[in-house]
């Protein structure tokens, strides 16, 4: 039975069209967040000072996902929208459900220019060492924590 309905479905894919539009239409949405792990060569990562961000001011350069974005590129856009710096994807070193309906992904980045202007979202940003941390997001400093296991291989 199973192989007579691939049959019909391969020869006529609109049949499965409409039921898979009401299923995804059902399905519970999620927001999507990416972060960048920048490492320089003295292992100290690149923070930021976000504006909007009023308990954890200081954490790791990133942003929301758009729509049909690939999250990879998502964060190369928003590390140059935000500091005016060019990357190159790694890895991802994590992923999480954060909220009921966001998920944040991670990603392992090296820098391939120096950082410029900052966005209207920015207010400073510094290289930090491991142990001179400011208060992070448990999401954040969990993903710095992974990004330096993955150093030797990743970079």
């Amino acid at each position: 039975m199973s192989r007579q309905i691939a049959t019909l479905v391969r020869r006529f894919p609109a049949l499965v069209r409409l039921p898979y539009l009401v299923y995804q239409r059902a399905r519970r949405r999620y927001s999507l967040g990416a972060v960048a792990v920048l490492v320089n060569e003295s292992g100290a990562v690149l923070l930021v000072e976000h504006v909007y961000h009023p308990r954890f001011a200081w954490g790791l350069p990133g942003g929301w996902i758009d729509v049909d974005e690939d999250p990879a590129a998502g964060i190369l856009r928003e590390l140059h929208e935000e500091l005016a710096l060019s990357a190159r994807v790694c890895r991802v070193v994590h992923a999480e459900k954060t909220a009921s309906n966001h998920i944040d992904i991670a990603y392992l980045c090296v820098a391939e220019s120096s950082i410029g202007k900052l966005s209207h979202e920015l207010l400073a940003y510094r290289w930090v060492a491991a142990d001179e941390m400011p208060p992070l997001k448990s999401f954040h400093a969990r993903a710095i924590e992974l990004a330096r296991q993955h150093l030797p291989s990743a970079v």
